[in-house]
Parts: structure tokens; sequence; C-alpha cells
């Protein structure tokens, strides 16, 4: 959101400070400021100018008697004698960019005539700027000066409604800089007892709870005086035209949006703010086409719907350059309404994000009085017809909150004097009484009461913040130290970061949530999800049931950049339930092993050792391949006949590059019977080794051998280790040979080399009948 600094002290008067000190009071005192720039510093040497003759480009201009005639070389196709324009001299600084003299084609030309969007008053750069004639030379642009621009922080406007117009942070800074806050707004505009030419029916109060309108005629419709023109583009908004760029000045002063109807592209005399109903749409101002139904609410004439409230407004009854007659709107919504309907419409509007802060309902009519105001001005002539249509449901007053001033500050931890307490709340226009001494009564303002002010926890922080927080001595809280409460699943968590580290791996944390497209994409059942009712955003609509496309995503991202690298995750798979039972929360860690070129088996390898190292003993078996996943590259992990897990190569079309990724459900595995770890003494006679190749087919998983060997429990055989694997000549395309080392050894002496001998050929002719051939 950007605040003007002249805008801000119309309201307050003179700032008295410099922009950059106003921005820091205001991050101290009442939202954070994210930067000051500088906006329109040009207008300072910027003068108007009329063209006295065209030749070709070489254009001679009367600047005033100050600065006299100039040549400049000006190729813009609406420059024309007698026109009037703006003149920009040598020496100035615009856009970054200095002017000066130059040479063309033989004409030296000293400045240039500007366009609105080089002077930053528009956003029309195909011609130079037209003024109006009656502008006389060498005077600078009316009410364009040079300004400051403070962008605050969206998200610490979030519970302040009021602070999405310049007046309600004026609000702030009068109360800051303990200055008088003038007020823009003249309720005497409207005509009191006038009968409203048009009427206005609600059919649901709670999602429409205000809606007012007047009616204009006379209107000419035409580009809006520069000085609005460069208020509204120096904080962002695109100016139209004199009527809408109105409607958008009084939404960035007062933070109500408003729109204006051509009135004789209505049909009736009634405006009706409903449900929208099945099969209705709307085409927009934005001239995109959407479909409503009875979640969104619309404002409809005879006809049907010509707007989506709250939103935008429709094309065909949007003001045109042949517009006589307006209808102009100033209304409320319900907050979550319009906030799901924008999610749902994936379209969000200067409107709908005031909107979904929860705006005053009584600034419906005030953004109407300060219309009447401006219209005046931008469109002389235009007259008012009747008075104020007005409906909706009657206005709560806000409770009254009782305020003890001693709880006040102990809750502060500073003394704060009662006369100071009642000035700042008063500057802030709460309405203050008091029955009896160190207890003040406190009545939150309408455009404070909205979702901001209700407690009397919420008036010290109203206090805090305007005193200093910095004023508050720092002091440790009064409380018992003790020691938080044993996590074990917190504790197992950082266990597992600290295993996958130590070999590598580096966590990513992603959204809990997934995109239809990669829904359809790992092949998941849109209905197994729980869908998220009102999503953030459109790729985060429904609750992830599992880690793997998150991952994926990191992959792709990172493979961008890097030939190599692991990563895991630790976090939840969320598993729908019939209702009414709640999902089903799963802890999962994920891991992949990427690595642009290769064969992959390092990288299965990788992820193997890791979840042979947070479960012992865990068997690989062999598991139908998914479709994201290598066709003959899949495997089950299984512990004690129990699957925790598994272990894939993605499938090629998933990602460039070859990728191992492991799931370990960690639910399961913390679940498993962990067997008592009893102490075994050093052996005190050497052990003995040899190594055996076995050659089997080219798709015969290791594991499978692995098993079958230490299943023989040959006397003296203490363990089975694999070596190695090799395939190529002299062995058939077909076949491999896998080579395992094998221990023996006894308790009570060292084996001989007939026992060991012994062994190795049991273990031979085990395998040959088991149908193996030997390297031998």
């Amino acid at each position: 959101m950007k605040f003007s600094c002249n805008w801000l002290a119309e309201f307050t008067g003179p700032l008295g400070i410099s922009a950059r000190e106003l921005a820091d009071h205001i991050t101290l005192k009442t939202a954070e400021q994210e930067g000051v720039e500088p906006a329109g510093k040009h207008f300072e040497r910027v003068v108007t100018a009329r063209v006295l003759a065209v030749n070709g480009r070489v254009v001679t201009i009367d600047c005033g008697p100050e600065l006299g005639e100039r040549t400049v070389y000006c190729g813009a196709p609406n420059v024309k004698a007698g026109m009037v324009s703006a003149y920009v001299p040598s020496g100035t600084l615009l856009g970054g960019k200095l002017i000066g003299k130059a040479v063309v084609h033989g004409v030296e030309s000293d400045g240039m005539l500007a366009s609105g969007a080089e002077l930053g008053l528009n956003r029309e750069s195909e011609g130079i700027l037209e003024l109006d004639h009656s502008v006389l030379p060498g005077s600078r642009l009316p009410q364009c000066e040079p300004d400051h621009i403070i962008e605050i922080d969206n998200k610490s406007l979030t519970h302040r409604p009021d602070l999405w117009g310049h007046f309600g942070m004026a609000r702030e800074v009068a109360a800051i800089l303990n200055r008088q806050l003038k007020d823009p707004v003249d309720m005497a505009l409207i005509p009191a007892g006038a009968a409203a030419p048009i009427q206005v029916e609600i059919e649901d109060t709670s999602l429409c709870p205000r809606y007012s309108a007047l009616v204009f005629e006379n209107v000419t419709v035409k580009p809006s005086p520069v000085w609005l023109q460069y208020r509204l583009e120096s904080i962002g908004l695109n100016p139209i035209n004199n009527i809408v760029d109105v409607t958008n000045y009084v939404m960035a002063e007062l933070a109500q949006p408003m729109h204006a109807f051509d009135h004789d592209a209505l049909q009736g005399q009634t405006i009706y703010a409903r449900r929208g109903k099945p099969g209705e749409w709307v085409v927009a101002l934005n001239k995109e086409t959407y479909h409503v139904d009875s979640e969104n609410v619309v404002i409809a004439d005879g006809r049907g719907p010509v707007a989506i409230g709250g939103i935008i407004g429709g094309l065909d009854s949007g003001v045109t350059g042949y517009t006589r007659r307006i209808v102009l709107e100033s209304a409320n919504f319900h907050a979550g309404n319009i906030r799901k309907s924008s999610t749902r419409l994936k379209l969000r509007t200067d409107a709908s994000m005031r909107f979904e802060k929860s705006q005053d309902p009584q600034n419906t009519v005030r953004g109407l009085a300060r219309a009447i105001a401006l219209l005046q001005i931008v469109s002389p002539g235009i007259r008012l017809v009747g008075g104020l249509a007005d409906a909706g449901r009657p206005a709560s007053a806000p409770p009254q909150i009782t305020l003890p001033l001693d709880w006040l500050r102990r809750k502060l931890g500073r003394d704060v004097p009662a006369e100071e307490v009642r000035r700042i709340l008063t500057s802030l226009q709460f309405g203050v009484q008091s029955t009896r001494p160190d207890v003040l009564h406190v009545t939150a303002p309408s455009w404070r009461a909205t979702k901001d002010i209700s407690i009397k926890d919420d008036l010290v922080e109203e206090v805090g913040r305007m005193i200093g927080y910095t004023s508050i001595p720092p002091a440790s809280p009064l409380l018992p130290a003790k020691p938080p409460v044993q996590n074990p699943q917190r504790d197992y968590f950082h266990y597992l970061r600290t295993v996958a580290t130590s070999q590598g791996f580096t966590e990513v944390y992603n959204y809990s949530f997934l995109s239809e497209e990669q829904l359809a994409e790992f092949g998941f059942a849109p209905d197994a999800h729980v869908r998220v009712t009102n999503p953030i955003a459109s790729d985060q609509t429904h609750m992830r049931s599992s880690l793997l496309p998150g991952l994926v995503r990191n992959i792709r991202d990172n493979s961008r950049h890097l030939d190599g690298f692991r990563l895991f995750e630790i976090g939840f798979e969320i598993h729908k339930k019939p209702a009414p039972d709640l999902p089903d929360e799963v802890a999962y860690l994920g891991a992949c092993c990427y690595a642009k070129a290769g064969g992959g088996e390092p990288e299965l390898y990788a992820v193997r050792h890791l979840a042979d190292s947070i479960v012992p003993g865990v068997e690989v078996r062999t598991a139908v391949a998914e479709r994201y996943e290598h066709p003959v590259r899949a495997w089950q992990l299984c512990c004690n006949e129990t699957v925790v897990g598994r272990i894939a190569e993605l499938h090629p079309n998933v990602v460039n590059g070859r990728a191992a990724v492991l799931l370990l459900n960690l639910k399961a595995v913390q679940a498993l019977v962990r067997q008592p770890v009893r102490h075994k003494p050093l052996r005190r006679f050497p052990t003995s080794d040899f190594d055996l190749s076995v050659v089997t087919a080219l798709r015969q998983p290791v594991g499978d051998l692995h098993k079958l060997i230490a299943s023989t429990r040959l006397a003296h055989m203490l363990n089975v280790q694999y070596v190695r694997h090799y395939a190529g000549p002299p062995l058939a395309e077909d076949r491999k040979s896998v080579s395992f080392r094998v221990t023996v050894g006894a308790d009570d002496r060292t084996l001989s080399n007939d026992e060991i001998n012994q062994v190795r050929s049991e273990l031979i002719d085990r395998l040959k009948n088991a149908g193996y051939e030997l390297r031998i």
C-alpha cells in the first residue's frame, strides 16, 4: 500500500518532518514501512509550453516570459500548432535520465516535450501531454509538486481496514504528531429528504450490510486533470477517465471502493444486491467472463447481473465516452464472502482487497459525499438527480469498554498519566468518558469496531504504541521457569535430521498443499484428498497425501542450477477419512538423491543407506512400479513383515536426470517393537572372510540373493555383505555377476583352513542346487 506525503499533509497540515522521519514514526507506532521513494522531483523545473510552429519534426514552442522561445525535436503524432503541452528544460533529471541539448539532423534540440508516461502522470506514451488551451505558457503544472511515497507492508494493515486509505493513515499521523485532523468530507452535499430516483433492494444483509447510490446527469467523460492523474499514478493506480478516476480517488482516500454504472445501460429503476444464480455470468471490465453462483454476491438490474459485488464491475454497464448519466455505487460487503469469491474466481482487485478487511458500513455515504465534491471539479456542469438511495441493516452501536488505568499501567509496565491516556484515545477519535477516578469508559469509532477493537487489551496496545514501546523499560517476567514437557516425537525428528544431514542431505520445507495439476500428474484421485475450502492460492487447493510431489518440484527447481544434490523433508501426510472423522495426519520422511548423469545406482544406494541408518535391518522387496516410477526400479521397505516405506527411481519422464527417492512412514517405524540391544564382548579369536561371485539374471534383485545366502545359517557363518556387481563381457547381455563377502569364525578358537573351506564348499553347493552359477 502506497501513501503520498503531500496527500497526507492535506489532512494534517504541513508535516514539519522529512518523509523518512515520518516513515520511521509510522513503523514504530502504526504499521511497518518498506521504503520511501521520491516522486515528481522534475516538476520543480517542468513548465507549460504552447506550440508555435511545427516544421516536420522541428517544433518551436513558447515557454513563457522566463524561458522564452525554444526549439525542440519532437516526433510525437499529436503535436500541432496551438496546443499546450509540458516542456522539460535541459538539465532536468527525468526518469533517471538527464535531459540535455542535442543536435538532431542538424537542428539543436533544447530540452523536450514530454508524454504523460514520461512525466509520471499516466501511462499514455503514444503522444505528448495535451493540456487545456487556457493554461498560460511558462507556468507550473497545476497542483503537481514534488512528493515522497511511503510504501507500507500490506500484511501489517490486515487488521486495520481504515488504513487502506489516506485519510485513515492521516488520522494516525495527526495523532503521532499531535496535529488537528481536517476532514475532507462535506456531508451537506447530499440533500436531506430528497426522493431517490432509483431503488435499492438487498436480498441478504449479512452478505451486503449496506448499499448506497446516487444518480448524476449532464455527465462529461474526459481525461482527468493532471493533478488527479498524478495523484493516482504516484500510488500505482492507472488513470482511466475523470469519472472512473474519481471513484479510485475516493477509494485511495477514504478506503471506500466505489463503482460508476452507465445509467442508460441499466434496465429498470431498481438495483438488486443478491446472490448469484446457477447459469449466470458477468463479462467484467477486464473483458473476462466469470460464471457466478449462490456463493457470489452480484449487483443486478432488471435483466441480470451487471457487476460482481465487491470485486469488479461489468463491461456492458461501464462508463464510456458516450455516457451522459451515471449511477454511483458505494456499498459494503461481508469480508469473508468477498475473500472466498475472489479466490474462487481467481480475481483480486483493489476493491476486493479492501472489502476483505471488514470495511465500515457507515463509510458508504461519506464516500458518496466526497465523490460529489470531486465530480463538480472534474466534470463541470454535472448535476445530482434527487437524493440518496440507501438500504441495509441498522448500524449497531460499538460496545463500551471499561478501562481501569491501574490495570493498564500494570500491563504496560510503566506509569501513564490519566490525562495522557485520554489525550491519546481522543486523538485517535475514540469516545472517552469517566465516571470515577482512574477508570475510563471507551467507545471505539465505527471504523475500528469492525474487527480491530473489542476488549480492553486492544486499548492497551493503542496507548502503548502511541507513547512508544521504546519508552517502556524492559523487565523479565516474574514467572516460574519450568523445563518443557518432553516431546518424544520432536526428539525423534531431531535425531532423524542429524542422521540425514550427516549423510549429506539438506532439509527442505514444502507447503502441505497440492494443486489439481499435481494430483493429475501423479495419478492421485482428487476425491481421496481433503479439499481446502478457502485456499490461499489457486495451486494450493488440496491437502497433500504424499511428500513426493513437493520433493519432485524441489528436484526440478534445483536441477536447473546443480548437477547433483541430496534433499530430505520431514512432514505430515493428510489422509482423508469418512465423515465425521477428522483426517489422519501421518508423519513421513521423504528423501531424494539426484544426479544429472550416470546410471542411477549410486543414488539408489544413497537413499537405501539412509533407510538402513534409520531402520536397521530393513528388508527390501521388489514392488510394482507406480506411473511416476522407473518400471523396474521400485521396492518396498519391510520390517517384521510390516511395510514401512518405499524406495524408487523416478521415471525419466518426471525429471531430467537420475533421481532416487525414499518415503518412510515414521508412524509405522516408531510403532515397531524394538529388540533390546545386548552387550556382546569383543571376539577373542580372529575371523576369516571369503568372496563369492554369483551369476544371475540382470534384473535379479541383489537383496534376494543376499537373503538366500544369509538364510542358509551354516555353522560358523557370521555375516554376509554385498561387495559389488558386474555386467559385461564375458557374461551374456542378460546376466550379471554379484559378489558377496562371507565372514566366518568361532567363539572358542581360530578356524582352520579346512573348516573355512568346508563352509565355502557347502555354501557353493547350496547355491548351485538353487540354480545359480558361480564364478570360482
